[in-house]
C-alpha cells in the first residue's frame, strides 16, 4: 500500500535555542514506525531517477521497499552494495540536489526522504549487528595499492579494492582517519564515533592505515612505488588549502581560514573540557562566506559561545549556496544573516586584534558571459560590524606538496591534478580523484570519484597481468 501523503514525515530534533548551546546531533532519527511510513511513501518508479541522480548508484527503490516491508537488515545490504558510508551520506549528502531531487513525488509536495531513511537504515544495522557479523578479509591476490587521504574518495576506494583481495594502504597525515569527515564537518551534524564504525569496519576487511604520514614530505610517491612496492596509488588527498579575501587587517589576531577553526573544534575537541585544545572564545564572529562550511562554522562560533555570530555573504539568500536545511537550521539558532554585503577590510586594535570588519553593500549588476548577474558595490554604502572574531569560508584548494614532488604529474591552473576519465593521471600506475582533482565538493560525489578509482585500478593491475603473460589471463 502506498502511503500519499504530500509531506515528509518530519524527524525529530532538539530544539533550536537548546542545540545552539551543546554538540550533541540535531536530529534523532526515526523510529521504526516512522520509517515504515515514509518509506511506503515511495511510488517505486520503473525508471529510477532517484539512482540516477546518486553518483554512486544506490538501488534507491529496493532498499526503501525493503523499509516498508520491516526488512531492515536487507535493506541495509542493498544500500552497502555501492555505499561504503551509509550512515555518513544519511546525514550529509545533499540529497535535495541528488537523488531526492529527482524524486516523483517532489513534483507535487515533498520528496520521499531517502536521506532519512538511509540514516535509519545504517543506524538500525550498527544496533543491531553482532561482532561475528564483521566484514571479513578477502583472499589475497597479492597485489599493493597505495591510497593517499582517509577522507571519503579514499575511504570508498579501499571499501571495494579490499573486497578484490588487494592488499591496500591509506596514507592519512593527520593523526586520525576520516579527512573532512573528522577535521570539517562538526560532531552535531556528523557525530565522530559513525566515522570511527566506517574506519574500523574498512579495517576488519584488512586494509592498513598508516597515520602521521605527510606524502611528498616524509615519503613521496615515487619511494612507494619504487622502493615500497605499491603496484597503484589513487592520491585522494582532498582540497584543504584555505582561499583568503586578500583585503587589508587579514593578519590581525582573530582572523580564521574556517579550516582551521573547524579543525580545532571537530578534530581538536575544543568543546570538550578534557581537551587542552587551545582555542579563543570570541563573542562576536563574523562568517564571511555563504555554503556549508560557512553555516558549520557560524553553528560552532554560537555553541563555543558567541553572542552574536554574522553570515556576510555578497549575493542573497536564493543564491546562498549551502543546503536549504543548513540555512534554516542556523537561522533557527540565531546566526544573523547579513546578505548583499562584501569585506572591504578587517579593522584591528592597537594590541593588533580584531575589533571590526569593513563591508560595503552590494546590488546586482549586469549578466556576465554566462547569463549570471554579478554583485556590483553600491558606491557610499560602507559601514562596520562589530567584531572580535572573521572567520573566511570563502573556499579551499588542493595542497600542492603532492604535485609539486611527484615528477611527470601534471595539474591545471587552479592547482587540481589533471585526470583522465578513468582518473588516471599523467604518471604511469598513478590515479586520483575527488577533490584533489574537482576541487572542494560534496561527500558522495568525492565517494563516487573513489569507485571508479577502485575499477580503474583494478583494471589497469589485471590488464598488466594479462600483457605479461602474453595476452592470456592468469
Amino acid at each position: 500500500m502506498v502511503n500519499l501523503t504530500t509531506k515528509k514525515n518530519p524527524i525529530p530534533e532538539q530544539k533550536p535555542l537548546v542545540r545552539n548551546k551543546n554538540f550533541k546531533e540535531v536530529a534523532f532519527g526515526y523510529s521504526e514506525k516512522t520509517a515504515i511510513n515514509e518509506a511506503m511513501r515511495c511510488l517505486q518508479c520503473r525508471t529510477r531517477p532517484c539512482t540516477k541522480g546518486c553518483p554512486v548508484n544506490v538501488r534507491i527503490p529496493d532498499f526503501i521497499a525493503k523499509v516498508a516491508e520491516g526488512d531492515f537488515e536487507a535493506a541495509y545490504q542493498i544500500i552497502s552494495e555501492t555505499s561504503s558510508l551509509p550512515a555518513v551520506c544519511g546525514r550529509v549528502c545533499p540529497q535535495e540536489n541528488q537523488c531526492e531531487g529527482n524524486c516523483v513525488r517532489g513534483i507535487k509536495g515533498e520528496s520521499v526522504g531517502i536521506g532519512r531513511l538511509e540514516r535509519f537504515v545504517a543506524d538500525w544495522h550498527a544496533r543491531h549487528s553482532k561482532p561475528e557479523d564483521a566484514p571479513k578479509p578477502a583472499p589475497s591476490n597479492g597485489r599493493k595499492v597505495a591510497i593517499i587521504g582517509s577522507g571519503p574518495a579514499g575511504l570508498a576506494c579501499a571499501g571495494d579494492l579490499v573486497k578484490q583481495g588487494f592488499d591496500v594502504t591509506i596514507f592519512e597525515a593527520l593523526h586520525k582517519a576520516g579527512g573532512v569527515l573528522v577535521y570539517g564537518i562538526p560532531e552535531f551534524r556528523l557525530p565522530k564515533d559513525i566515522v570511527q564504525r566506517e574506519v574500523d569496519k574498512l579495517l576488519a576487511m584488512g586494509v592498513k592505515l598508516v597515520t602521521n604520514a605527510v606524502i611528498g614530505r616524509s615519503i613521496s610517491i615515487d619511494e612507494l612505488m619504487d622502493e615500497e612496492g605499491f603496484e597503484a596509488v589513487f592520491i585522494a588527498s582532498g582540497a584543504g588549502l584555505p582561499q583568503f579575501l586578500n583585503i587589508p587587517g587579514e593578519n590581525y589576531l582573530g582572523v580564521y581560514s574556517a579550516n582551521e577553526y573547524l579543525t580545532r573544534i571537530n578534530l581538536m575537541k575544543a568543546y570538550r573540557d578534557d581537551y587542552d585544545t587551545p582555542f579563543r572564545v570570541a563573542k562576536r564572529v563574523a562568517v564571511v562566506g555563504g555554503g556549508n562550511v560557512a553555516m558549520d562554522a557560524a553553528r560552532c562560533a554560537k555553541r563555543m559561545g558567541a553572542e552574536e555570530v554574522y553570515i556576510i555573504y555578497r549575493r542573497s539568500m536564493d543564491e546562498l549556496p549551502a543546503r536549504k536545511e543548513e540555512v534554516h537550521h542556523a537561522q533557527e539558532e540565531e546566526v544573523i544573516f547579513r546578505l548583499q554585503n562584501n569585506p572591504v577590510q578587517i579593522i584591528g586594535d592597537e594590541n593588533g586584534y580584531v575589533q571590526g570588519i569593513e563591508c560595503v553593500q552590494m546590488e546586482m549588476g549586469e549578466p556576465d558571459a554566462t547569463g549570471r548577474r554579478r554583485p556590483v558595490a553600491k558606491p557610499d554604502s560602507n559601514f562596520v560590524i562589530d567584531c572580535d572574531a572573521v572567520i573566511i569560508a570563502i573556499g579551499t584548494s588542493p595542497n600542492s606538496l603532492i604535485r609539486t614532488t611527484t615528477k611527470g604529474l601534471q595539474a591545471n591552473k587552479k592547482g587540481c591534478i589533471d585526470a583522465d576519465e578513468k582518473l588516471q593521471t599523467s604518471r604511469e600506475g598513478v590515479f586520483a580523484g575527488g577533490d584533489a582533482v574537482t576541487g572542494a565538493a560534496t561527500v558522495i560525489k568525492a565517494m563516487g570519484a573513489g569507485k571508479k578509482a577502485a575499477q580503474s585500478i583494478a583494471e589497469y593491475l589485471y590488464a598488466k597481468d594479462n600483457k605479461s603473460n602474453g595476452g592470456t589471463d592468469k
